[in-house]
């Protein structure tokens, strides 16, 4: 019997199909999509790729989608469940402190189910990523749970593994990161002009930055590839790739880390609700190395 639970929010990224097998439980964000002058609220929880393009496929057509914060009602309701099933030790993954307060909420409201169940015990893992970063780390929690690790155990390990996530993340359309507040309009406009593909990294403390910016997929891919070149993953041999609807280029990266370290990434589709951010047509390569991020 497994010594802890494994937990997580929805902005991992990972399959349902993932999150299903391997007893990870998951609380979903919310997002809000905006189309032919509607609102509608929807529920960051797909149990199938082909909604995800679809989600993708709105946001070409003209729909736009906003997120907010995972708030204390929704943790507190997880917690809860989680606490009358028996659960005990809890190691849960937040998105980034450094692009939302939820960790905050979320250790809140562990603490307040605690006070109805005094053996309930949550600890809260900031990733300082998001994405595929955090979901990066929740798999390395899965595993030394089921290797029979101890949550104190296991959450000193992710911890040392944060700062060695790198991390390349092009966006297609800058009208994306302008809503966002990422780049300023006159950026966004001439940008475009340009086709400027920024190359947007997390620095230290969980926060989103601009890493460099080149002209074109094909010089984005190509900054990628020579990044990898220069340090590729360290022996755990985690890589992982992830789009916003761009098989062809997700593709390609696949076979290059495949042909380049024999080694078969992680390959995903990202979720609406950091998707919301970079829109449709961005892709990302990320992977554990011995360096620290960015240092190389």
């Amino acid at each position: 019997m497994p010594l802890f639970t494994v937990s997580t929010d929805s902005t991992c990224d990972l399959y349902h199909d993932y999150i299903a097998a391997h007893d990870v439980r998951c609380v979903p964000h919310t997002f809000t999509v905006e189309k032919n002058g509607e609102m509608e609220d929807r529920l960051d929880a797909f149990t199938s790729y082909e909604q995800y393009v679809n989600f993708y496929r709105e946001l070409r057509a003209g729909a736009y989608s906003r997120t907010s914060m995972l708030n204390y009602e929704k943790h507190y309701h997880h917690f809860l469940a989680l606490a009358k099933e028996g659960a005990e030790d809890v190691l849960h993954f937040t998105i980034s402190s450094g692009l939302s307060p939820t960790k905050t909420v979320a250790k809140k409201a562990a603490e307040d189910v605690k006070k109805d169940f005094p053996k309930f015990n949550v600890t809260v893992i900031d990733p300082l990523t998001a994405t595929i970063g955090q979901g990066a780390l929740v798999m390395c929690a899965v595993k030394w749970r089921d290797d029979g690790k101890t949550m104190e155990e296991t959450a000193e390990y992710v911890n040392s593994l944060r700062l060695h996530i790198q991390h390349f993340i092009v966006a297609d359309d800058l009208n994306y990161l302008k809503k966002g507040g990422r780049v300023s309009a006159a950026a966004a406009v001439f940008g475009g002009m340009l086709d400027i593909k920024p190359i947007i990294s997390f620095d230290d403390e969980g926060k989103l930055f601009m890493l460099d910016k080149v002209r074109g997929a094909r010089k984005a891919v190509s900054f990628i590839k020579k990044k990898l070149e220069t340090e590729g993953p360290d022996e755990l041999g985690l890589i992982y790739v992830i789009h916003t609807d761009n098989e062809p280029i997700a593709e390609e990266l696949r076979r290059y880390v495949v042909e380049k370290f024999g080694i078969e990434p992680h390959v995903s589709i990202m979720g609406p609700v950091i998707g919301s951010h970079v829109g449709p047509g961005a892709f990302a390569l990320g992977y554990i190395s011995k360096s620290l991020r960015n240092r190389f």
